[in-house]
């Protein structure tokens, strides 16, 4: 993704701070084009309500594969030093707000779902998912 971001986004098209132009609109429009291969295999969703809030992107598997969300945060340097933190404050929103109802409410049981933690700072990105505890 990195490589990706690097050789494609421009400045421009990312902002450098959190507020300017929401540059995180343009991060889940790009993920969701890529996205755009898995019809067929998943019913891909954007900013629809489950639990408590606003996922930004779920993925509801249509055969045997698990369930996705994925959250998008934009690196706000003043509260999170490293895009680690970001990384982790993406994973806390979905458990927080516990974005996985509307797929557990469709039959997908809770260790068939994997959530995902975008972050990005301009052209870089990092991604995390939740560590599962057996």
């Amino acid at each position: 993704m990195n490589k990706v971001t690097l050789s494609m986004f421009s400045s421009f098209d990312t902002g450098t701070r959190p507020s300017e132009a929401e540059p995180e609109r343009f991060y889940h429009g790009f993920v969701l084009g890529l996205l755009t291969e898995l019809s067929g295999r998943y019913l891909v969703t954007s900013n629809r309500e489950s639990g408590f809030g606003r996922y930004d992107v779920l993925l509801k598997p249509e055969k045997g594969d698990d369930g996705i969300i994925l959250e998008f945060k934009v690196q706000d340097p003043e509260e999170e030093k490293e895009l680690s933190d970001t990384v982790k404050a993406a994973l806390q929103q979905i458990e927080d707000r516990k974005y996985e109802t509307i797929l557990m409410d469709q039959g997908v049981p809770g260790e068939r779902i994997r959530k995902y933690g975008f972050a990005f700072c301009g052209k870089k990105v990092l991604i995390g998912k939740e560590n599962r505890h057996p």
